[in-house]
This record gives C-alpha cells, sequence and structure tokens, in this order.
C-alpha cells in the first residue's frame, strides 16, 4: 500500500454527479442484506437489554459506511455513529452546549504553520469488529476507496456521496502505523467537522465481500452487524471491546416506520421502546400516561428553498413578503406543541452563527400584501412546493405544509403541494434539482457541518438548488474558509446570516426542537443540542 496517495481532481462531487447520485438511489434500494448469522426478527422490545427504535425513515439505512445517510442524517445518527467511527466525532455526552469536535480514533491532532497539513495520532489496541487490527494502513485503504480512482477497492457509489465533505483534501499519507496525514487544498478551516462522516471499515472486510461488503459490515463502533431486512429492520448487537466503553444494551434494533401512527401504535404496544419524531398531538398523553418526551434545541432548519431564477420568486421583495406572511408562532405553539421554535432568521437559535439581532422575520400579512403590490403582484401569483412525506428532521410535514398553504393563501399567494417519498426526494436534491420542478423545495437542513454554509449559498454550491447568489456572500465564505479561529469564524457565519436574510432566498419557517419518545425502561440517555446522539449510556430495564 502507497505511503501517500494524492488526492484525485474529482474526489469534490464527480463531473457525472447525476449518474453517480442516480446509481447510489438504485443500489440503495436493489442490494438485498441477508441476515448474517441469525434471522430479520428482532427479541421484544420488553427483553431486557434490547432497544428498539421507530426510525422516520421509509427504509433501513444502508451499513456501508457513509452510504448510511442515503436516508439523510437519521441513518447517519443511527446506523452509521453505531457501527463505525471516524478520526473525530461530535461530543454527545453532554446536553447543555452545541456539541463541539472531539477525539474519535485519532486521540489528538496538529497542525503545521502552512495550515494545511494536519497530523492525525490515531487511537492504538483498537480492533474491527471481525478481529482484525486498526491502523493507518487502515485509514489509508478507506480513503483510497472514498477519494482514489486508481485504488481497486475504489467505490464511485461512495465516493459520491464522500465527496460532498471531502472537497478539502489534497492528499493524505501514511506517516506511521500510529500517524495519519492529511494535506488540504489552501486553509480548510472546518475539515475537522468534515472528516466525521469519513467512516473507517475493516480492509479485510472490503477485500473478503467486494460488492456485498454492505451484507458483511464492520467498523469499530459500538455496535457490530447481525442481521437486516430490507424495508423492515436492521439488528446490530454490542461491541463489548469497543474503545470508548461497551454500550449498555445488548442489541440494538432499528425499524423503519415512516408513518407517524405506525410509531405511537408500535410504542403503546411495546413493539419498540423509543421513537423518533412523534406527533405533537400525542405528546400530552404520553406524558400523562408515563413515556418520556424529550426535547432540545440543534443546529437545523425547516426552509422553503426558493426558486430565485425566473418568475415572482426572482424578486427579492417577493420573497421577503412570502416570509412576512407565515405565522411562525402559531405552528411552533398550536400546532408543533412547543417541539419547534419560529426561525426568525435562517441561522438556527442552537447554531453558534445565531445573533438575536439578526431576526429578520415576523409575522405581518399587511406588510407581506404591501411588498406583493410593490413588486407587481397585487393579486398574488401561484407557486408549487415539493415536500418529503417522513424522513431525517422532517417533522410533521403535512399538517405543517398545509399550513403555510393556508397562511399564503390570505395574501393572495396559491400554493399546490407535491409530496414525496424522502428516498426519492434526495435522488433529484442531490444532483442539484428542486424535485418534481417545483417552483420550491421543503427540506430539512442543518449547518451542523460548516461546510453547509457553502453548500447552501455559494454561487453553484452542491445544495443550492434554488440558483441563488450574492457576491457578498461569496466573499465572507472565502473569509470563513481560511479563519481557523471558532470563534471568529461563526462571527463570518453570523454577517452571512444577516445578509442572506435580506435577500430571503428561502423561506425560514421553524427550528426543530428533535422531540422523541421513550419508554419509561430506557434510561441513561443524554438529549444532546445536535441531530446526533450517543446510544453507549442508554440501558433498558
Amino acid at each position: 500500500m502507497p505511503s501517500s496517495t494524492p488526492r484525485p481532481p474529482h474526489a469534490s462531487p464527480p463531473r457525472p454527479l447525476r449518474r453517480l447520485l442516480l446509481a447510489l438511489a438504485a443500489a440503495l434500494l436493489v442490494v438485498p442484506l441477508a441476515a448474517c448469522g441469525g434471522g430479520g426478527a428482532a427479541a421484544p422490545a420488553s427483553e431486557k437489554g434490547v432497544l428498539t427504535i421507530a426510525m422516520t425513515a421509509a427504509d433501513v439505512p444502508s451499513p456501508d459506511t457513509i452510504l448510511a445517510g442515503g436516508q439523510g442524517y437519521e441513518g447517519y445518527r443511527f446506523m452509521g455513529n453505531s457501527l463505525y467511527d471516524s478520526l473525530t466525532k461530535w461530543d454527545l455526552q453532554q446536553g447543555d452546549e452545541t456539541p463541539g469536535i472531539i477525539p474519535g480514533l485519532a486521540e489528538s491532532w496538529d497542525i503545521d504553520e502552512t495550515r494545511t497539513k494536519w497530523t492525525f495520532h490515531l487511537r492504538e489496541g483498537v480492533t474491527f469488529h471481525d478481529g482484525t487490527p486498526f491502523d493507518a494502513d487502515a485509514v489509508v485503504y478507506n480513503f483510497d476507496r472514498y477519494m482514489n480512482p486508481e485504488a481497486p477497492q475504489y467505490d464511485q457509489t461512495v465516493s459520491g456521496r464522500a465527496g460532498l465533505t471531502a472537497a478539502g483534501v489534497k492528499s493524505y499519507r501514511k506517516v506511521d502505523d500510529s500517524t495519519f496525514e492529511i494535506t488540504t487544498n489552501g486553509v480548510w478551516s472546518h475539515l475537522l467537522e468534515d472528516i466525521v462522516f469519513l467512516y473507517i471499515a475493516s480492509p479485510t472486510a472490503i477485500q473478503t465481500y467486494g460488492k456485498d461488503y454492505a451484507d458483511h459490515p464492520a467498523g469499530t463502533g459500538p455496535f457490530a452487524f447481525e442481521s437486516l431486512t430490507r424495508g423492515q429492520q436492521a439488528v446490530l448487537v454490542a461491541n463489548e471491546d469497543y474503545w470508548g466503553g461497551a454500550p449498555k444494551v445488548d442489541k440494538l434494533v432499528l425499524k423503519a416506520m415512516p408513518d407517524v401512527s405506525a410509531r405511537l401504535a408500535a410504542l403503546r404496544a411495546g413493539e419498540v421502546n423509543w421513537v423518533e419524531a412523534p406527533n405533537p398531538d400525542d405528546i400530552a398523553g404520553l406524558e400523562s400516561d408515563g413515556y418520556q418526551v424529550l426535547t432540545n434545541s440543534y443546529d437545523h432548519i425547516w426552509p422553503w428553498i426558493l426558486n430565485v431564477r425566473t418568475g415572482p420568486l426572482s424578486d427579492a421583495k417577493v420573497r421577503r413578503a412570502l416570509n412576512l406572511a407565515i405565522d411562525r408562532e402559531s405552528m411552533a405553539t398550536d400546532l408543533l406543541k412547543d417541539t419547534a421554535d419560529p426561525a426568525l432568521q435562517v441561522a438556527p437559535k442552537a447554531s453558534a452563527a445565531y445573533r438575536e439581532d439578526n431576526d429578520t422575520f415576523s409575522y405581518d400579512p399587511a406588510e407581506a400584501k404591501r411588498l406583493l403590490a410593490e413588486a407587481g403582484y397585487p393579486d398574488g401569483f401561484s407557486m408549487s412546493v415539493s415536500y418529503p412525506t417522513s424522513g431525517s428532521g422532517n417533522m410533521q410535514p403535512g399538517p405543517m405544509n398545509q399550513l403555510l398553504q393556508s397562511d399564503l393563501a390570505k395574501v393572495g399567494v396559491k400554493v399546490e403541494l407535491k409530496p414525496i417519498e424522502w428516498a426519492a426526494m434526495l435522488t433529484e436534491f442531490e444532483t442539484g434539482k428542486i424535485p418534481d420542478d417545483a417552483d420550491a423545495v421543503n427540506i430539512s437542513l442543518t449547518f451542523i457541518q460548516e461546510a453547509f454554509w457553502g453548500m447552501g449559498f455559494a454561487t453553484g454550491g452542491y445544495t443550492n438548488v434554488g440558483g441563488y447568489s450574492n457576491p457578498e456572500v461569496d466573499k465572507l465564505l472565502g473569509e470563513a474558509q481560511v479563519e481557523l479561529d471558532h470563534d471568529k469564524r461563526y462571527d463570518i457565519y453570523a454577517q452571512i446570516a444577516a445578509v442572506v436574510d435580506q435577500d430571503a432566498p428561502w423561506l425560514d419557517v421553524v427550528n426543530d426542537r428533535n422531540p422523541r419518545a421513550l419508554s419509561p425502561d430506557v434510561k441513561g440517555f443524554i438529549q444532546p443540542k445536535s441531530w446526533f446522539v450517543d446510544l453507549t449510556t442508554v440501558s433498558v430495564g
């Protein structure tokens, strides 16, 4: 294995990105993941030592490293972070502060005087689930799989998704068995956040199983793979030798349950002991019956991304009018029962970029009508929005979009709602399109990875599907890219938020509070201010 591997020029999102991502979606749908040792049926949730989670995902996330994100961040939350580790990780064992980066498979790291060379000192004595050792060769092997088309283990499908967060990597190499080095394309201030999702898998397992690796995944994470039944559930077992301390449950069962009513019924029937995103109307009843309902702010926004290229939405006055026409407070309190906060600006309240002085929007339908008339639309106009029917962080998308439709109708804006299944939406969204040829897309988003500021708002940004462009924002993003001081960098993001909201390329709606309901017998869980969770502290019984 070479000690130094240049980063290929196309390891940022490849040029034929649409083709790659469509192939990714197809692969996730057709790969049959058979049970590896034991049937697909899980032990009952009431059995001591088994944690059974009902996810909002329409399908079980892929257990192949970064492909877990095929079901959005929920896939990383429950599958990716359970099976795998990365060089860095989030601090999820506290719920008071927005989590920062802490050591993962790298115990520490240094940056040189050029600010482009990062040296990672690897954790020793760690083994993969298949018993093989973790070392710098394993890191190089995985980075080659993600980034090096000349390597035999290179995987286009994996690379297509990895390129989203590895664009800053120029080259990488093994220094010695316990030291790994990354050189970046210029100063890359948020490298440590970006590589969180570059999970490290067992080279032996990848070599042994090849294209069938997802049937036999092996990482170093707190849980190991047992079985998967596509469309139903995955069963993971505790890694008793986990370097961070063995989990307190014997098994983790992940169930795909996109229907919110089905999740509640399963919780009450004892089929699961943890549900994501319970219906807000059910929360009071759950609490009165002894269930735990937990919430916390996190770096999340639930917006509409508006197509600013043509039509009425190309006018910033119109976009500001839409933002003034919606009653966020009513949505957060009446519809969502305080499981969300009104989003008065693009920076979420839990983000280090949030500044109260940047709060821009309020509920002012009279001013919305005035702006629409000033823009030449005194009688309003018609538009369409595509939205997911379920999925990671999408809350209660049907009722929420219907309420927005009603609010906008009051100022003359007629909205056609176009529901779409979550995985299908991601396939289109990640090819740079607004799904279903709509005028806007509603999709759950986050800035937990700083790269998403650029992806969302830079001219030509990867997730900037509405076509927004502002030279001042591009300039500020460039400044943030080279600012290594965390606080100064987030001051820049706050400036970006202020400029963006004057342009109003998004309809800022609410910030989720990440509600989940747990059975009384689930103990030890810490609800972090994060999209992600640490399941190693959880016990059942």
